[in-house]
């Protein structure tokens, strides 16, 4: 048997050989609640950011990826949402797959009519599939320009306008994007002339060291008043590094919060993919952060403290969005 350091470290195809040796499963669990929830979640409530690894043996990585990451199942992201009381769930394609959207159709299938889903997709992707996609639950299509580092609003203008055009008649679906504020203030003219919704991921970027007045802040903040845009209040820690609260996220949420509540979403992003390790082959393997989820979401009392509020956020708001 590996061990788990070779588990962890090894390649891609070690990873698939060794992903279980004698029904034992040899790779670290995707990390699970060890603080409960200490406030009354409502029923129906969502997890808007999650993703699904499956084996590598079954869904194959893309070639052209950026980091290769340890499995997260989702017999696991059903402890997770059992422990964190939440009962819908989106999965969001993870880049590593690429256009291939098997491991995330496969986990919502398995899910159920509790589960949507956000693909990703390029030029090549037929409207056949798309058709596809919508039957199985997908409810929109994700641009990633930060994960791949790209910062340049230029780069942002054209995906998001080529994104626009490919969906621009299927009415239940919209846009999300993963990017930084600079790449915002650089399309806010386009967000707000896009003909469907568009969803932020990750307070947009902002980083909570810097602020309310960061550059770029401002202009997120416009674009939801107006209605323009969701945004994910996901994933403190990637806009902190005061772990484990991330206290100081608490002003960026608080004023997403104040400047529309209908377009608030809450998100996990578990199972916490990292970031690749510089000056490694891609290749090896990524271990995922263990984070406490449950006392993250702790958090969000202290960002909505009224029960009403908060069921704006996690129920009313993704089942109009996502068509629960």
């Amino acid at each position: 048997m590996l061990s788990r350091r070779e588990v962890l470290m090894g390649t891609a195809a070690a990873a698939a050989a060794a992903l279980v040796r004698g029904g034992t499963a040899v790779f670290a669990s995707a990390s699970q609640p060890s603080t409960p929830v200490n406030f009354d979640v409502p029923a129906g409530a969502c997890d808007t950011h999650t993703h699904v690894f499956g084996d590598p043996r079954r869904f194959p990585f893309a070639a052209a990826r950026n980091y290769t990451p340890e499995p997260a199942s989702v017999a696991e992201m059903r402890a997770l949402h059992k422990a964190l009381h939440t009962d819908r769930v989106v999965i969001v394609h993870p880049s590593v797959y690429g256009t291939d959207n098997s491991c995330t159709l496969d986990g919502m299938k398995q899910l159920g009519s509790i589960a949507r889903g956000i693909a990703v997709i390029d030029e090549k992707t037929p409207e056949s599939a798309l058709d596809e996609m919508d039957r199985a639950g997908v409810r929109g299509i994700r641009v990633n320009l930060e994960t791949s580092g790209q910062s340049d609003p230029a780069v942002g203008r054209q995906r998001f306008q080529e994104a626009v055009d490919r969906i621009k008649r299927r009415s239940k679906w919209h846009i999300q994007v993963y990017t930084r504020l600079s790449v915002i203030e650089g399309i806010k003219d386009q967000v707000m002339a896009a003909p469907m919704p568009v969803v932020f991921d990750h307070f947009g970027g902002a980083q909570a060291a810097l602020g309310l007045s960061q550059p770029g802040f401002d202009t997120l903040l416009t674009l939801v008043r107006a209605g323009n845009a969701y945004v994910k209040i996901s994933a403190p820690s990637r806009s902190s590094t005061q772990a484990p609260d991330y206290a100081d996220v608490a002003p960026l949420a608080k004023a997403l919060i104040a400047a529309n509540p209908q377009r608030m979403l809450w998100g996990s992003d578990w199972p916490h993919p990292a970031a690749p390790v510089a000056h490694r082959p891609v290749t090896d393997i990524t271990p995922l952060w263990q984070v406490d989820d449950g006392r993250i979401f702790n958090q969000l009392p202290l960002w909505a403290p009224d029960a009403a509020l908060r069921k704006t956020i996690l129920v009313e708001n993704p089942a109009k969005l996502y068509g629960f």
